[in-house]
């Protein structure tokens, strides 16, 4: 058994070239800011919760990196030894007890599918709460102001509504320009208690949606209409593993037009 999840394993590293295992998450285009911030005294209290999930997609990467250099080992203790060795004793923590919860074989296969989910892995790994029964709906969905030239910031209005409060969630912003073109921005809301909330998203428009100016020479913000998609969710979007699913949908648009 151990052989064939071995080979897998070459073959999903060579073929995705690690590409899936780095993805970012909770990492906006430069032309977005998240204004507000999480509201404490109403959170759920478990402040490792946004640490482990900023540092999620580099253990899981240190983790298969360990695979590959020493081979599949035998038991979880082994395993996240030579991971806290290779990083840090917190993401050889996060590895013990994400390994632990689920067991051995299913722990390297999580690894080696190149799946990485981030929150599953901090809910799995008891540094994030789950909440199943969690509800969220937006009382607010709107970008103010609907038309401005370039150079505005557009604030985009996400305040939602909890009845049973949330589990660790996930706040995914679609932005599509009048090219038909989508950058999409994904920030971590941590679990909630019940309570009304502003989350609000500033997106500013000097320069070109998601150029970054100290890289190279960026061009203005196209004109036209910009049409904004939120997911509210319940872990990550579109996650397939569990504890994961859909709180609400907003829609609005706003114009950009030519600066005078």
């Amino acid at each position: 058994m151990y052989k064939l999840l071995s080979i897998i394993l070459l073959v999903v590293v060579v073929a995705v070239g690690f590409s899936n295992a780095t993805r970012s998450f909770n990492t906006p285009s430069k032309n977005v800011e998240r204004l507000t911030t999480d509201d404490r005294e109403k959170n759920v209290d478990l402040d490792l919760c946004p640490m482990c999930i900023n540092e999620a997609v580099a253990a899981i990467n240190v983790i298969l990196n360990a695979i590959l250099d020493e081979g599949i080992l035998a038991d979880c203790n082994k395993l996240c030894s030579i991971v806290a060795n290779k990083s840090s004793s917190f993401i050889g923590t996060m590895c013990d007890l994400a390994c632990d919860a689920l067991g051995i074989d299913e722990f390297i296969h999580f690894i080696i599918a190149a799946d990485p989910d981030p929150i599953w892995y901090c809910e799995i790994a008891r540094l994030c709460p789950i909440n199943d029964n969690g509800d969220a709906k937006f009382v607010k969905f709107s970008v103010l102001p609907s038309t401005g030239p370039q150079g505005t910031t557009f604030v985009i209005d996400c305040s939602f509504k909890s009845l049973n409060g949330t589990g660790t969630s996930m706040l995914r912003l679609d932005i599509t320009d009048p090219t038909n073109e989508t950058d999409s921005n994904d920030f971590l809301i941590e679990a909630k208690k019940p309570g009304t909330y502003s989350e609000k998203i500033g997106l500013k428009t000097l320069t070109a949606l998601n150029c970054d100016p100290t890289k190279r020479i960026c061009d203005s913000f196209l004109v036209g209409t910009y049409n904004v998609t939120a997911q509210f969710c319940n872990g990550e979007c579109d996650s397939h593993h569990p504890h994961s699913g859909n709180y609400d949908l907003g829609k609005a648009s706003f114009t950009v037009t030519k600066k005078k």
